[in-house]
């Protein structure tokens, strides 16, 4: 019987929402309390858990109560700890970069949130390390791993739109402003100063999607806002909101075959929700159209396509959402999160690349810096390629 191996991850910001909700209890702890999971080979390999952050009561309490035996609030000093084989990052996106860069120096494999970077040049010099450390480095798409967009990925394979045209999104949900009732999100989402930007934020997101269910993005036209000028801390003081709380965006995409299609999405923290998900994705193509949302997907096929007649003077009779069919999962599909987490230290172990690195976060930050530039100068920005080559990684300005 071969012999478990045991990788020892460093997680730093497992104090926050998305650290601990979906990485630490939904991911980590479930792959450590199954006893790891099986590779290609039949051997196994499982995880040991340091849990890092700044607020020594909060980190020594959530080891307690989830039975890890290692925390501190030294981050250096668990990424110098020669022990430690990966170290993975869910801090403020202000301080993740530096993060990055010394646990990749150090010799670490890298997992982590995003966006990696502040700015298309850091995110490019963090693709940059970890090239020549040759480390294995992963970026969180758990987007691509949700039950909903598996089944809209499915009907991309098998052909079902036919030549697809285009694809329409809508994000968000209300985020109360603090002052009456406590606020859904972190105050520092919305201080430009702190790293915050609904663009910067979820532009890292949208460029993977597309990227992952159409086609790399060729284009950028985008209006960010800041519809709530005033809100209030975890504190309850009033502040400045500094950064913009929603982001409208078009976006010219290419498919494989070359065809061109146009995207919209709309993401708010200022919108009330009229649809059955948080965020949902409408492809529309000649054979047929899907919705998809966080778990549910269904389609209409064109043989099954009504014929609605436009007639403002009577009222509607049909029940158009009732003329769609579910798409069945024919598949259980795990926790997003756990499931991308288990794809990379199976990458790890084995030595090779993942296939969601940093280079696919930089195209990320690369598409919300666009972005934030095409509002501020009202026009559409074509994105650039960035290149790797043998000689190292081409500069942000050269890609430019």
């Amino acid at each position: 019987m071969s012999e478990t191996r045991v990788l020892r991850i460093a997680m730093n910001g497992v104090t926050g929402r998305m650290g601990y909700r979906q990485h630490l209890l939904r991911s980590i702890l479930p792959i450590r309390d199954q006893g790891g999971i099986t590779l290609p080979d039949g051997s196994r390999v499982t995880v040991d858990p340091i849990l890092v952050g700044r607020n020594e009561a909060k980190v020594a309490e959530l080891a307690r109560q989830h039975g890890v035996e290692q925390w501190t609030t030294d981050l250096d000093a668990v990424i110098e700890d020669p022990t430690v084989d990966i170290v993975f990052d869910a801090s403020m996106t202000s301080l993740r970069a530096e993060t990055l860069k010394k646990a990749m120096r150090a010799g670490k494999h890298v997992y982590t949130e995003k966006p990696t970077a502040e700015t298309l040049d850091e995110a490019v010099e963090l693709a940059q390390i970890g090239q020549e450390r040759g480390v294995t480095a992963g970026v969180v798409h758990d987007k691509l791993y949700l039950p909903g967009l598996v089944k809209l990925r499915r009907l991309v394979d098998e052909g079902f739109f036919g030549r697809i045209l285009s694809l329409r999104g809508e994000f968000g949900y209300w985020v109360f402003e603090g002052e009456h009732q406590e606020a859904q999100r972190p105050s520092w989402n919305y201080r430009r100063e702190d790293g915050g930007s609904m663009t910067t934020d979820m532009y890292c997101h949208w460029n993977y999607v597309l990227e992952g269910i159409v086609g790399p993005v060729k284009s950028v036209t985008s209006k960010a806002v800041t519809h709530i000028p005033a809100r209030w801390d975890e504190q309850g003081h009033e502040y400045p909101a500094t950064a913009d709380d929603a982001a409208y965006g078009v976006f010219e995409l290419e498919t494989p075959e070359g065809d061109p299609v146009v995207a919209q999405i709309n993401s708010s923290w200022a919108v009330r929700v009229y649809r059955d998900e948080l965020v949902e994705f409408q492809v529309d193509g000649t054979h047929g159209s899907a919705v998809a949302g966080l778990n549910k997907c269904v389609a209409q096929q064109r043989a099954h396509t009504p014929k609605p007649v436009w007639n403002p003077d009577l009222p509607v009779t049909e029940s158009f959402r009732d003329q769609w069919l579910e798409v069945p999962a024919n598949a259980e599909l795990d926790n997003g999160f756990k499931l991308q987490w288990e794809e990379f230290l199976a990458d790890v172990v084995a030595g090779r690349e993942h296939r969601f690195g940093l280079l696919s976060a930089a195209r990320g930050v690369q598409l919300a810096e666009l972005g934030l530039q095409s509002s501020a100068q009202r026009r559409t920005i074509d994105i650039p390629e960035i290149v790797l080559s043998p000689a190292g990684l081409q500069t942000a300005e050269a890609a430019r």
